[in-house]
Order: structure tokens, then sequence, then C-alpha cells
């Protein structure tokens, strides 16, 4: 739909757009004319930081890091799964 999008950081933020105390959610339909020129500008940060680089956050989610009671599990499901291929192979 390329529709441009971006995350704030803050609701406060937000709000200072629409002269309110906070917003969580802001759709802009439309731009006076003289403000075009700068909103231009803003449209193309946020897509070049947000729309176009979608594929790439989404794939660095998280860390992939476990905690050492779920790393002595793995380790031990490990040790099942060598010592049953081990007697298959005899």
């Amino acid at each position: 739909m390329e529709i441009p999008y971006c995350i704030v950081k803050g609701k406060a933020r937000l709000g200072a757009i629409v002269h309110k105390k906070t917003a969580s959610v802001l759709c802009l339909t439309s731009v006076k004319n003289e403000d075009k020129l700068e909103f231009s500008k803003i449209l193309e940060a946020i897509k070049a930081n947000f729309n176009d680089k979608y594929e790439e956050n989404r794939k660095k989610w998280g860390g992939g890091v476990m905690g050492s009671k779920s790393q002595a599990k793995t380790k031990a499901k490990e040790r099942v799964l060598q010592k049953e291929a081990a007697q298959r192979m005899t």
C-alpha cells in the first residue's frame, strides 16, 4: 500500500502536533500549502528510515540469547539425540 508510517518516541511528541497533551496515533489527511515543502522532507526521511528498511528491521527482532537453564536443557537434549544417533549406527 506504500503508506508512510513512523514510530515516534512518546505520545507527547504526537500531541504537540495537534495541540493536545498526548496523542497515541495520528493520521494526516491534508497539509497547508506553506508547510508542504517541509512536510515532504520529513516524509522522505520517514520512508527512508521506516518503510524502506522494514525487512531489515524485522529480521533483527530479538537477540536469541538463552538463559542458563535453557542452555542446560538444550545441551541435555543434544546429548540424548547424539546417544540415540550413536545407537542407530551400531
